[in-house]
């Protein structure tokens, strides 16, 4: 374990960097499997961070921080969460040390319902405003920031029928209706 004055790859650490009996290279390495988990789930490489970023982070810059092999500022974390349009925390390592493959398709969302969310985004309509809130703080929640698609669960479906005023069996129809059903 690092001494609070001693140095690690990619930085010197300053007072109190080292905390709760954890090393540094933990925490790091925390920070940037959770930097690697959101870039994937957006579908990005290392370049195409690099170039969404008009060079502001080099691709091998990135991937130190991934690796855990370099410290990231608060500023730059901050930035590159406006650059993958997530919240500034959910760049955080998770306090849980369990990973969800979101890749698996799980059988028990065979009931639920497969939004196409750029669809939902071009829509202007009351229920599709609500819907989209609703959307986002699924995505929050199951901190799934993929940007495409988002499948909302039975349960799920039948919370937001009550908010939108409507029978569970028509919300299907009319998320169909709004061409919002993932093909």
């Amino acid at each position: 374990m690092a001494s609070e004055s001693g140095t690690l790859p990619g930085g010197n650490l300053g007072p109190g960097r080292a905390r709760e009996g954890r090393s540094v290279e933990m925490s790091e390495a925390m920070v940037g499997e959770r930097l690697r988990s959101i870039r994937r789930q957006k579908g990005l490489s290392l370049h195409d961070v690099e170039a969404r970023s008009g060079m502001e982070f080099k691709a091998s810059v990135l991937g130190a921080y991934e690796r855990g092999e370099r410290a990231i500022s608060v500023p730059r974390l901050l930035r590159l969460a406006e650059i993958y349009q997530v919240p500034g925390d959910q760049l955080l390592p998770r306090t849980s040390d369990v990973d969800v493959d979101r890749t698996h398709r799980d059988e028990t969302f065979e009931e639920g319902f497969t939004i196409d969310l750029e669809r939902l985004r071009d829509l202007d309509d009351p229920e599709a405003s609500v819907l989209s809130r609703y959307a986002e703080t699924i995505q929050l929640q199951r901190q799934d920031f993929n940007g495409r698609l988002l499948t909302i669960r039975r349960d799920d479906l039948r919370v937001l029928a009550a908010v939108l005023g409507r029978r569970a069996e028509d919300l299907g129809r009319r998320l169909d209706e709004l061409g919002l059903r993932a093909t």
